[in-house]
């Protein structure tokens, strides 16, 4: 295996994901205690784990759909053109809808999504991420719920991949290139 001109530098363990998330599925359950059935829209691909060990916890009926996005592409900045790769394959209109985002950066994607989603005229519609950078946040948005909040640095892990590598880590770490030691 060839080596990585970077390091990964673990921040949150997979312990404190499992804690958080166990934490935020009480809190959504509260939310919508009375809905017939909570449609878990995932963002894809960044939010398959999150996704996953979520709707795992939920004591509610859940149906579970994927968007796809792009806006990254192989790189650590976002292009801030967001596109849809896929899109959902079942109706949200009058639906209670989850969304579920690894990551709120810029907010470019997130705006987007909720934009659309929006214009589908769900009953009621929440968004969760995993991780938030706000000093990034060049669009005016925020989560309804957050796993952890965290500084401007490029992250890896979790599901969430750079140049498609290191989804499978069970922590969230940041990447260290080698050849500068500067954090991105």
């Amino acid at each position: 295996m060839p080596e990585r001109p970077y390091f990964i530098e673990q921040l949150i363990t997979a312990k404190e994901i499992a804690a958080r998330i166990e934490t935020l599925a009480k809190e959504i359950e509260t939310e919508f205690y009375n809905s017939e059935k909570l449609v878990v829209v995932g963002l894809l691909r960044g939010s398959f784990i999150f996704i996953s060990d979520l709707v795992r916890e939920l004591d509610l009926c859940t149906e579970v759909d994927f968007i796809e996005t792009s806006s990254y592409g192989n790189n650590t900045t976002s292009s801030r053109e967001v596109r849809i790769l896929k899109d959902l394959r079942g109706e949200i209109e009058g639906r209670d809808v989850l969304v579920v985002e690894d990551i709120v950066d810029t907010g470019y994607t997130l705006s987007h999504v909720i934009k659309l989603l929006e214009s589908r005229r769900p009953r009621k519609m929440r968004t969760i991420a995993l991780l938030d950078k706000p000093s990034r946040r060049a669009v005016k948005i925020n989560s309804d719920w957050i796993g952890f909040e965290i500084p401007d640095n490029f992250v890896v892990g979790y599901g969430i991949d750079f140049a498609q590598e290191n989804r499978n880590l069970p922590y969230i770490g940041k990447i260290r290139f080698a050849d500068n030691g500067e954090n991105n």
